[in-house]
């Protein structure tokens, strides 16, 4: 597949590529260019001048468009879960087919969001002076955005920062995931067949650390938007700095999942369970299982043999898988590397643990400290249950806020307050 640069689906100039690996059987799925700093130029040079055409048109024009895109995506979805499983092992039917239809719900909301997204006047004046003047705002587009998407859920996240941008009039510059871009460059396509001005709709691949980089130094992005790890943003937010560029990150997580002496621990097994989703590369998805010490050998038994114990892992276009590879195997060795260093520090596997693969095993840790780096600092971006002991509320309390983390987080109690 090509990538969308200037007007047209393009190689990259100096004809580089780069591989999409199928992550559960390491078979090439399709190769895609590898940008070059001429080819982001020229995508920020064709959004600019494309983004004054698309903001001149009405918000009823733009949304119309967007709209037809929504149904063309409900249309196609099974096609485009298809590309999705393959090129990232999510499970066909059960999660990848379902993360196109958010992508269209999302187009259709951020579509109605902009047809009532009013300013406000201010007819008084609160200062001397002022008591005549009439203030008032309006909003417009920014501008050229800068969309890095994730690779855990690249058609899910690309469709929060690129539909609500695109229904604003703004242009958007498309950095699509390394591993899996072919759905997101299928988008694309679909968006230009639809009536959006190729122009509007930029999308590059390749390298994250050089594209990613090359696009966002340039002052002429009005917005960086990052899904993505704190190193990366951090970086972004250096390199962006001295262009004063707008921006919006969303980062790691280790979030806290509380369960109290008074649970209802069949709710309590049940949210942790169906937690499996995506392989656990989710970036709100639970991380610490802090579990009142009366209740966490009851916890962790009752999540194996009711919830992990039925995952059945498999090729994802299987109709009985339930669990696909992680997105590559470089990063099932980095969990199990984490697992490792874990139970070097005291913890006890007492279920799953093995990798094959990008392919590992649900895995629940015991004993596991207030003091250990993955009940601190150390995210893990797959499916392990690390469970923390405690006996007072405050002592749950501490160990939650005892990270640099601060992304989401659970409690379960029967009392509200």
């Amino acid at each position: 597949m090509k990538m969308l640069v200037g007007e047209s689906f393009t190689e990259a100039s100096d004809k580089a590529t780069q591989e999409v690996i199928n992550p559960a059987n390491g078979q090439v799925v399709d190769t895609v260019p590898s940008a070059t700093q001429e080819d982001v130029k020229k995508a920020i040079d064709t959004a600019v001048e494309g983004q004054k055409e698309w903001a001149a048109r009405t918000v009823r024009e733009r949304t119309a468009v967007l709209k037809k895109f929504a149904a063309e995506v409900m249309a196609r979805r099974l096609e485009l879960g298809k590309i999705l499983a393959v090129e990232s092992g999510k499970p066909y039917m059960k999660e990848a087919v379902w993360e196109l239809d958010s992508v269209a719900y999302v187009f259709e909301g951020s579509c109605e969001v902009a047809k009532h997204y009013y300013g406000k006047t201010m007819p008084l004046g609160t200062e001397p002076g002022y008591d005549h003047d009439i203030q008032f705002t309006i909003h417009e587009p920014l501008g050229v955005i800068a969309c890095i998407i994730p690779f855990n859920f690249p058609p899910a996240i690309w469709s929060f920062k690129v539909a609500a941008a695109l229904a604003a009039g703004n242009a958007v510059i498309v950095k699509a995931p390394s591993y899996n871009p072919l759905t997101i460059l299928k988008l694309h396509e679909m968006l230009v067949e639809a009536g959006v001005p190729a122009s509007v709709v930029q999308c590059l691949t390749g390298s994250g650390s050089k594209v990613g980089n090359w696009l966002v130094d340039d002052s002429r992005i009005a917005s960086v938007n990052f899904t993505g790890s704190a190193e990366v943003g951090v970086n972004i937010a250096e390199k962006i700095a001295p262009h004063l560029t707008a921006y919006q990150f969303e980062l790691g997580g280790n979030d806290p999942f509380i369960v109290f002496e008074d649970a209802d621990m069949d709710l309590a097994v049940k949210e942790a369970g169906d937690q499996c989703r995506n392989n656990r590369q989710c970036c709100t998805g639970s991380k610490r299982f802090i579990i009142h010490n009366s209740l966490k050998e009851e916890f962790a038994k009752r999540l194996a043999e009711e919830y992990l114990s039925k995952e059945v892992p498999g090729d994802p276009m299987d109709p009985k898988t339930t669990l696909g590879p992680m997105i590559s195997e470089r990063a099932a060795k980095g969990v199990e590397q984490q697992v490792e260093l874990t139970v070097q520090q005291g913890a006890r596997i007492v279920y799953g643990g093995k990798r094959s693969g990008a392919f590992f095993e649900p895995t629940i840790l015991m004993d596991v400290a207030p003091e250990t780096d993955i009940a601190r600092d150390m995210e893990v971006f797959g499916p392990v249950w690390p469970v923390i002991g405690f006996d007072t509320f405050e002592e749950a309390i501490e160990i939650a806020n005892n990270s640099i983390f601060g992304l989401g987080g659970g409690v379960f109690s029967r009392d509200i307050k």
